[in-house]
């Protein structure tokens, strides 16, 4: 029997919101968790990483939250201090600190970060925006700058900033894509030419690899809820085919990195010494298996794939491989390299730590399985309670505040590391938590509908204005409807229509309100 997943995408609450018919326990994890997502994520990263005087956000902060290094700072970083407080200023709209900091985001990687000579993303600039020339562009930093624009659209509909997005995408079709072999290329030049030869500073390039596989298919996702354009679901469907079918091995677990055939980059058949040299490119990794199994249904839901059995069926056997092989049993937590010998069917360990992102991800991921799963012998929810156990005894700095960037039962000496540097913002941590909440206490009551549709003619155009719809808990926005198509998604109570939605006499609109869980309710289709 196929079991359809109740796929409930980046959606939020408030403690004011929270029902009392909850099961008690799980009423009370619900509880903890909102509170460390405001305690231990966003009020320690926000208002304190904005950058005041270079703009951006500053991203080094020692265990007890103080600033240093040199504060250069890379798209990856910025792209995700921008995406968080704009879900934030979602949830919490009576905040203002978040949609500040979420458009001090925005201006940062339109002006300092975005390449207006080549285009694209630089990678990294230093702290007062000065480009760092001798770094290669990514599309996996382009990926997050796509996936920060599109969630700042969402939260303000700022159309500059989706029209970014759009020319970022953009960038990526004309000089990362793969037309042939399809996928994108990871490395670029500076103008955009994709970077082939092996470089002996840095094994990664010259291949493409799953981790910005993985974080393009999430970019595609969000850009398409607000953009809804025929060619990023294409590229969104190619993603998602990709990783599900050729990157994920029969095993369950994601191949690392792979020629630009997409054949497997392996050191099994190596010396121990050339294999162990070269685990950064060649191991399992638990994490980022848990991760994407998330994100796959992510990208499946949103696509409106209906019984999309092949990707339930590997996203399952994904997360199971992890929890059979890389689980810790006594006190929870996911290790975070494994590795297959050659001719040996059984794993072993190559690196127990567990690093942060890894827990974040595993909580969204068993809460997911667990609600889809209730009764499998995987126990998921029973491993979830144990998860969350785990990050509450071993990943919360109980004096300082905020997340460790590994787990102290493996490493102490993790309690005097850095809070924030390059690639630890807080975005795993929160989007998990987020998740989890919104699971934690489904709400199911959709908005009012969207009264007073009308069309009208504008100097540039066609404009389609309604009065605001309510909603029991929040609303997100409208989606917009020509002859049945979704055309577009706008937070406001107006839309210019675009040229592309080839307007005529007789054409018929819809707008749909949507809530922060997902729930619709659609107004009267009017004519133009």
């Amino acid at each position: 029997m196929l079991i359809r997943f109740p796929l409930i995408l980046l959606v939020f609450f408030s403690t004011a919101f929270l029902p009392s018919t909850l099961p008690d326990e799980k009423q009370e994890i619900a509880r903890q968790m909102e509170k460390s997502l405001q305690d231990d994520l966003l009020t320690k990263f926000f208002p304190r990483t904005i950058d005041e005087e270079q703009g951006g956000f500053l991203s080094s902060f020692t265990y007890d939250w103080k600033l240093t290094g040199p504060q250069d700072k890379m798209i990856v970083t910025q792209a995700r201090h921008t995406w968080t407080p704009a879900k934030a200023a979602q949830i919490y709209p009576q905040n203002p600190v978040y949609l500040k900091a979420a458009k001090h985001g925005y201006e940062f990687l339109k002006n300092t970060m975005w390449d207006k000579k080549n285009g694209g993303f630089y990678t990294w600039v230093s702290r007062d925006g000065k480009p760092r020339t001798d770094e290669l562009k990514t599309a996996y930093g382009n990926a997050f700058g796509i996936y920060a624009l599109a969630a700042y659209y969402q939260t303000t509909g700022d159309t500059t900033a989706l029209n970014l997005a759009k020319e970022a995408f953009a960038w990526l079709e004309k000089h990362s894509h793969d037309p042939v072999k399809k996928g994108y290329f990871q490395h670029l030049s500076m103008e955009g030419k994709p970077v082939l030869t092996p470089s002996a500073s840095n094994k990664e390039v010259g291949y493409k690899d799953q981790n910005s596989s993985i974080h393009l298919l999430e970019a595609f996702a969000e850009l398409y809820t607000v953009w809804p354009d025929d060619l990023v679901r294409e590229r969104l469907q190619e993603m998602l085919t990709l990783i599900r079918d050729t990157i994920v091995t029969d095993k369950g677990y994601l191949t690392l990195f792979l020629t630009p055939d997409w054949k497997p980059v392996s050191y099994r058949d190596s010396s121990e010494t050339a294999r162990k040299a070269n685990y950064g490119l060649d191991h399992v990794s638990f994490g980022h298996d848990v991760e994407t199994a998330y994100l796959m249904l992510e990208a499946s839901h949103i696509l409106g794939v209906k019984h999309d059995e092949k990707t339930i069926q590997i996203t399952k056997k994904m997360v199971d491989h992890a929890l059979e092989n890389g689980w810790d049993n006594t006190v929870g937590g996911f290790y975070d390299r494994g590795y297959y010998l050659k001719g040996q069917d059984k794993i072993i360990i190559v690196h127990d730590a567990k690093n942060w992102w890894t827990q974040a991800e595993a909580l969204n991921t068993l809460l997911l399985m667990a609600d889809t799963y209730p009764n499998d012998q995987h126990q998921y929810m029973e491993k979830f309670k144990k998860q969350w156990d785990y990050v509450q005894k071993y990943m919360l700095d109980k004096t300082h505040g905020g997340w460790y960037d590994g787990g102290i039962d493996k490493e102490p000496d993790r309690k005097t590391a850095a809070k924030g540097h390059a690639w630890k913002a807080c975005y795993h941590e929160s989007r998990s938590l987020m998740n989890c909440l919104q699971r934690l206490q489904p709400d199911k009551t959709p908005p009012t509908v969207p009264a007073n549709v009308q069309v009208k003619k504008v100097n540039n155009g066609q404009l389609l204005q309604w009065q605001k719809s309510t909603d029991n808990r929040k609303l997100l926005g409208y989606d917009i409807y020509q002859n049945g198509r979704r055309i577009g998604f706008t937070p406001l109570t107006q839309f210019t229509l675009p040229v592309t939605a080839n307007i005529k006499s007789g054409s018929k609109y819809m707008v749909k309100a949507k809530d922060l869980a997902g729930n619709e309710t659609s107004s009267k289709e009017v004519k133009f």
